[in-house]
């Protein structure tokens, strides 16, 4: 199954990283590893993991304060948000 990343969805992943570069340089890499453990999660079980909508879910990172909300499609799977799990939830939804 393939993925690709909103281009919003790709700029929150870059500054997030870069947030955590600046505490600490490693904590940026750990970040980014997380967001991969957590693709990898959901394409092999894109169905598994909380329903927003019909064709919406999220996966919550397991370390990190943030979820990645997704889009089942045809092509596979389309990630419209690197969402920090405590603020304005429903932010992304014109990402649609």
């Amino acid at each position: 199954m393939n993925y690709s990343f909103h281009h919003d969805a790709e700029k929150e992943l870059e500054d997030i990283e870069r947030y955590y570069d600046d505490i600490r340089d490693e904590l940026g890499d750990r970040f980014r590893d997380e967001i991969q453990l957590t693709i990898s999660r959901i394409l092999k079980r894109p169905h598994a993991w909380q329903p927003l909508s019909s064709l919406i879910r999220r996966c919550r990172l397991n370390t990190f304060p943030y979820g990645l909300v997704y889009h089942l499609n045809p092509d596979g799977v389309r990630i419209l948000a690197v969402t920090h799990l405590h603020r304005d939830p429903n932010y992304w939804v014109d990402r649609l």
